[in-house]
């Protein structure tokens, strides 16, 4: 009975050893996905504003952004995308329970003074249709970005005219630079 409860323990703690590992691992792997991601989109956004202004890089997080996550998640097996707990386009930004909860972690964190550059969070849960590694990543509201999803004194009529036509429920609004604007997401079946 002993020999049998000990092999249950070391059996356990070798899973938890195992588990643990592969929790670094992938988070390294979601690192090294999410930060070229985040240059190529702010790269892209940049070049966007001094082609044609700030209504050019609405373009960007409407058409190029998608197409951009679709093809890193292709490649790496994995599902990536951008979430926010207030969406512009619903049907790509909104975010499910359990990056619900990381967004709103990630609010007190930034309300403590954590520099939101930094957060990120990495788990491996179990939902009902399997294991899962989930990876966030805060983005921070650059200064740029200010000009769609600032204040509404802080937009300009051309953009409000643009933003109101292609999203019509936008809720991505209201924010000052340094904020949280949302969180790029991995999720990554096991």
């Amino acid at each position: 009975m002993k020999k049998h409860y000990a092999l249950s323990v070391l059996l356990a703690l070798s899973s938890t050893v195992a588990l643990a590992d592969d929790l670094a691992k992938y988070q390294d792997e979601s690192r090294a996905i999410v930060g070229p991601f985040v240059q190529k989109l702010i790269a892209e956004n940049k070049k966007a504003v001094m082609e044609g202004g700030p209504e050019s890089a609405i373009k960007v997080c409407k058409d190029i952004a998608p197409a951009m996550a679709g093809e890193v998640s292709r490649l790496n097996g994995l599902r990536l995308t951008r979430v926010s707990l207030k969406v512009r386009n619903p049907l790509l930004g909104t975010a499910d329970a359990w990056e619900q909860k990381k967004l709103m972690e990630f609010e007190k964190r930034a309300a403590k003074g954590e520099k939101t550059d930094a957060m990120e969070v990495a788990e491996i849960v179990k939902e009902p249709n399997g294991k899962y590694f989930r990876y966030m990543k805060a983005i921070a509201l650059q200064q740029g970005c200010v000009a769609c999803h600032g204040k509404p004194t802080d937009i300009n009529e051309n953009v409000k005219a643009r933003l109101a036509e292609d999203y019509p429920h936008d809720q991505a609004t209201g924010y000052e630079a340094g904020q949280i604007r949302g969180a790029v997401s991995i999720k990554r079946p096991l």
